[in-house]
C-alpha cells in the first residue's frame, strides 16, 4: 500500500509540474491544457484521500504507536 500511495504523490507532483509548464508555454493564450492537468491532480488527490480512507477501514493500514 505505502508503494501505491508514493506513486500516487509522484503522479500528483508530476502533473502540478506540467501545468506548470503549460501555463509558461501558452502565456496565457490558451489555459486550457494547464486546467486539464490542474483537473488531473485535483482527481488524483481526492482518489489517494478515498484509498487511503478505505484502506484504513479494511485494516490494510493501521495506527502506529
Amino acid at each position: 500500500m505505502r508503494i501505491i500511495a508514493v506513486l500516487m504523490l509522484i503522479a500528483i507532483i508530476a502533473s502540478l509540474f506540467s501545468a506548470l509548464v503549460f501555463v509558461y508555454r501558452d502565456q496565457g493564450q490558451s489555459k486550457t491544457r494547464a486546467v486539464k492537468a490542474l483537473s488531473l491532480r485535483v482527481g488524483l488527490s481526492l482518489l489517494l484521500f478515498l484509498m487511503l480512507m478505505g484502506s484504513y477501514r479494511l485494516g490494510w493500514i493501521g495506527e502506529r504507536l
